[in-house]
């Protein structure tokens, strides 16, 4: 590779790792949870709601990042063995490449649905949502290690197939690119799962209470296929991206990465003693930020473990860089948003609180949060440091509580509650009432919170 373009590469990659936190972002409003439309019956509507979340959640920067790197795979599977350079392509030979890629890209969009569709079956099984799940140290090493696998797929060790009889009726209607479509798309609801937010919470939690298996594969797969939606429409769009090749290969290592990393993370929160303590600051940003650029420049992305030795060793190396990078400026971000002062007097006791507050007479909101949910951390980073909501929180008794762990007194408070999916906030009034209207269910910014508050007395 040419030095300008990998001095150009790892100056794009030391960028984004500053931007990571924003990256990370929200899955999709809690204005399209369909708790309300399921428990009234109107399960038109809710269906409705389902599949608008998912198209939103896919645009979310939580999941659109997928897109490009996804459809750039796809596209390579679903082009085939393409007419040569210098050659002309034969008639109809465009409309059969865009055939292809809409059949491959439909079987990327199926793997999203079976895994969704595993979810639901999961909660039915366990009377348990997704995200409850993540506080098992069990359940992250398992995904961490599933993980792993992928990236050694990405990175040429092996190569992910289903099973024979699957392939054969695949190859049967065009190739084996369907299988990588498949499997890709399994990857993809991984993902794409925890970062779903109010939307996929209002799901389960119906499924795992009412211990409805139909309704759940259905409100599911319709979700999986929302979020499909924007993968399918530019994946048959963009079929003419090009063959396989180095850049190809470039691809998917920069997707080996991203499952690596992932990786480091689920590990990280099922043993938080594993954790890179780095003090924060700009200093310790723009130092994992410069390992990161490092680890590219050294051979992360462009170079192969098929290659000599040195070439190998260099694979090596970039990639422990990266990966170490960034997981450290994740665990940077955690830091800072643990040590920030953010000008609220949370309280950690929920019964003592309320006593208070009411002997009091003052208004209580109480944030029911996680350290596996995104949109709280959300919450944390962008919306309770605002000035304006610092000021409003004065004459509340604020209070968090805190869901990472699961327990039967943690079930009890979120029944008592009717908390459905994290984050979380209630209020309640001066005079002791608990108020079902205002809620926060996922992200809100900072002015509408605002306007929440002033409607609490």
């Amino acid at each position: 590779m040419k030095l300008r373009i990998l001095l150009l590469l790892s100056a794009i990659a030391f960028g984004a790792v500053l931007i990571i936190p924003d990256l990370l972002s929200i899955g999709a409003t809690g204005h399209l949870d369909s708790s309300g439309a399921l428990a009234a019956g109107h399960f038109g509507v809710a269906f409705g709601l389902v599949f608008a979340g998912g198209i939103l959640t896919a645009l979310t920067p939580c999941v659109f990042p997928l897109i490009p790197i996804t459809v750039a795979i796809l596209s390579g599977q679903a082009g085939g063995a393409g007419p040569s350079a210098g050659t002309s392509a034969a008639p109809g030979a465009g409309t059969r490449s865009r055939k292809r890629a809409a059949a491959v890209t439909s079987f990327y969009v199926l793997g999203m649905v079976v895994t969704f569709d595993a979810l639901a079956v999961t909660a039915v099984l366990t009377g348990k949502a997704f995200g409850s799940a993540l506080s098992s140290p069990v359940v992250s090493v398992v995904l961490a290690g599933f993980f792993v696998a992928l990236a050694f797929s990405m990175f040429g060790a092996f190569e992910i197939k289903l099973p024979t009889s699957l392939t054969q009726r695949f190859n049967r209607v065009g190739g084996a690119g369907y299988a990588g479509g498949f499997a890709m798309g399994l990857v993809a609801g991984l993902v794409a799962a925890p970062c779903t937010g109010p939307v996929l919470f209002s799901i389960l939690t119906y499924v795992a209470v009412h211990q409805s298996l139909g309704l759940g594969l259905g409100l599911l797969s319709l979700y999986a296929l929302g979020i499909g939606v924007p993968f399918f429409v530019i994946g048959v769009f963009s079929f003419s991206l090009g063959k396989s090749g180095p850049w190809m290969d470039a691809v998917k290592s920069l997707v080996g990465i991203v499952l690596l990393a992932m990786a480091v993370v689920y590990l990280r929160d099922a043993f938080p003693g594993f954790a890179i303590k780095l003090p924060p600051g700009t200093l310790a940003v723009y130092a994992v930020a410069a390992l990161v650029a490092l680890g590219v420049f050294v051979g992360a992305i462009h170079r192969s473990f098929h290659g000599t030795p040195g070439e190998r060793w260099l694979k090596a190396t970039g990639l422990v860089c990266v990966v170490l990078g960034l997981t450290a400026r994740l665990d940077v971000e955690s830091m800072a948003l643990a040590q920030a002062p953010t000008g609220i007097a949370w309280v950690h006791d929920l019964d003592a609180a309320l006593a208070s507050a009411k002997a009091a007479h003052k208004p209580v909101f109480v944030d029911f949060y996680a350290d596996w949910c995104a949109s709280c951390k959300e919450l944390d980073r962008k919306t309770y440091p605002d000035a304006r909501i610092q000021e409003a929180a004065k004459r509340f008794v604020a209070v968090k509580v805190d869901g990472t762990h699961e327990s039967a007194a943690l079930d009890k408070v979120y029944d008592k509650y009717g908390i459905e999916g994290l984050p979380t906030v209630i209020f309640v009034g001066s005079d002791g009432t608990l108020l079902a209207d205002p809620r926060v269910v996922g992200f809100v910014t900072p002015t509408e919170l605002l306007g929440l508050f002033k409607r609490v007395q």
